[in-house]
């Protein structure tokens, strides 16, 4: 593509024009994968090089002057042009009979919705990969550094249903046009058998949103904001952790230990 057109600030779009990052992205599960979907294709940047696979192809796109564009590469029934946030994954998945195919996401996420977006994909059974662009700060909520005190709702959520790195840092310059903050592409491969299973997603990331909500208070008085402290103090004992500890400090498999204490107790 020769010229990228305006960016909808409204939209918070960012178009990928830096080659390497491209290339690195288009070709992540390319061998894995049954199928392909891209939310927020924008003006094909990923598109024309995802549809060289020649696998089942879907689109998702909210911005309608790219739909003529995207029809280069796409057929026009797997074009639904909406917005991402109000997609119905299941009816989706259903009609075009997805159930047992592996499903790679493509995206290069709008900054202002990347989290309630991500949430959203986490818990859908038929998307096996995920490929997916960040603002650097929320991307990296979202899969295990080498740092200190970095656990949080977000991190906990992927860490149950996906394996996770980091695949290409994206600095500004990548972008037309550039946004004010680094970038991130993170990749992910879903667990054939996570701790809490997809079934009970809303019961954990409730639990999540509840305990990291102050994360650097302690734990004790968060979680006695939205559960009886009865159960609170029950399950604290019963999982062994310190009533006062943060719960940015918490490891993985605690957090997990103490929902399942909790939700067990609270039955």
């Amino acid at each position: 593509m020769s010229k990228l057109p305006k960016a909808n600030k409204e939209l918070g779009q960012h178009f990928l024009r830096d080659q390497k990052v491209i290339s690195t992205i288009s070709s992540d599960f390319a061998n894995e994968c049954d199928v392909i979907v891209e939310v927020g294709p924008g003006p094909a940047v990923l598109t024309q090089h995802l549809a060289k696979h020649n696998k089942e192809f879907y689109v998702l796109e909210k911005d309608e002057r790219f739909y003529d564009l995207l029809c280069e590469y796409i057929k026009p029934e797997n074009i639904f042009m909406g917005d991402a946030l109000e997609f119905d994954w299941a009816d989706f998945i259903s009609k075009n009979k997805l159930e047992n195919k592996k499903i790679w996401l493509v995206s290069n996420l709008p900054y202002n919705v990347g989290t309630v977006l991500f949430t959203q994909f986490l818990s859908v059974d038929s998307i096996k990969f995920m490929t997916l662009m960040f603002q650097k700060e929320v991307g990296d909520k979202t899969y295990l550094r080498h740092e200190k005190n970095q656990m949080n709702g977000l991190l906990a959520l992927s860490l149950n249903y996906f394996n996770s790195k980091q695949l290409i840092k994206v600095p500004p310059g990548c972008f037309s046009p550039p946004p004010k903050v680094d970038s991130v592409v993170v990749t992910y491969t879903r667990k054939e058998q996570p701790d809490v299973a997809t079934n009970n997603f809303n019961d954990l990331n409730t639990f999540t949103r509840n305990l990291f909500s102050f994360k650097r208070k302690q734990i004790s008085s968060v979680l006695k904001k939205a559960y009886p402290k009865d159960l609170v103090n029950e399950s604290l004992e019963e999982t062994k952790i310190e009533p006062n500890r943060r719960a940015e400090t918490l490891k993985f498999e605690e957090v997990l230990n103490l929902f399942k204490s909790m939700t067990n107790s609270n039955k």
